[in-house]
């Protein structure tokens, strides 16, 4: 069904929006794998390709808000302009999330879902949707103080909203065990060369309003923001590999 045949039917029937007409069966996991209620994620799953345009928006900002700026002179500020080159990829870490939900869902909308893309979409969307509102939280007093409050909100809650897509992955993801282990390798490199071996550079963590070395919580601000984030990648493994166990339990693979 094309998209715009699909949005006619949306707009002489909106409670299709809700319903699970060509979508991936219900998973029946348990609500620790599966928190959203029915209706929700079959409303993400049916308005997936509105889902992927706002991450796709998500992303460009992202990119603009860690440095890449193509109308200003420098192009390239902020957080960009401090890093090397070659470690570019390990720094806009949400906006790379964000990218990869939306390819998750694109592919599967088209009918070519990766399993090795569902994978770095769930553990993107799960650990930068909670390790960013962990750090505003813990550090809200210093952000606070140079970021404008609604902006400081608006970061708060689309991150948490991340983590509501990364839940919609288990409907159409068998998170095999190879997709996990690239989806694992990844966000551990990460945390190895954000925070404890940069091997160019400084650590390559998204900047914070406090220095690293500066002491919060009986630890410094690096081991706070550090501990969040390696927290955060072995919950994502446990999560992902806890649903395809459960999913061979319930014989849904």
């Amino acid at each position: 069904m094309d998209v715009a045949t699909q949005l006619r039917r949306y707009i002489d029937d909106p409670s299709r929006l809700f319903g699970d007409e060509n979508l991936p069966p219900h998973t029946n996991l348990p609500w620790w794998l599966a928190p959203l209620p029915r209706w929700l994620e079959n409303f993400g799953l049916n308005i997936a390709w509105l889902v992927v345009v706002v991450n796709l928006v998500g992303t460009a900002f992202g990119f603009w808000y860690y440095g890449i700026h193509p109308f200003s002179d420098p192009v390239i500020q902020l957080q960009f302009a401090q890093e090397p080159l070659v470690m570019w990829p390990f720094v806009p870490d949400s906006p790379v999330a964000t990218l990869f939900i939306a390819l998750s869902l694109a592919l599967w909308k088209l009918g070519r879902s990766n399993e090795y893309v569902n994978a770095l979409a769930f553990f993107g969307c799960w650990k930068l949707g909670l390790w960013t509102p962990f750090v505003l939280a813990a550090f809200a007093d210093s952000f606070l103080a140079y970021t404008w409050f609604p902006m400081y909100l608006f970061l708060f809650f689309s991150h948490l909203a991340m983590v509501v897509e990364a839940f919609l992955i288990q409907r159409y993801s068998e998170f095999p065990i190879g997709a996990v282990a690239v989806a694992v390798g990844w966000y551990a490199f990460n945390d190895l060369v954000d925070y404890f071996y940069p091997i160019v550079g400084d650590p390559h963590h998204t900047a914070l309003p406090l220095a690293d070395s500066a002491m919060a919580y009986g630890t410094t601000v690096l081991q706070v923001a550090a501990a969040g984030a390696v927290f955060l990648t072995l919950l994502a493994t446990f999560v992902a590999l806890a649903t395809r166990i459960k999913k061979l339990e319930l014989g849904t693979l």
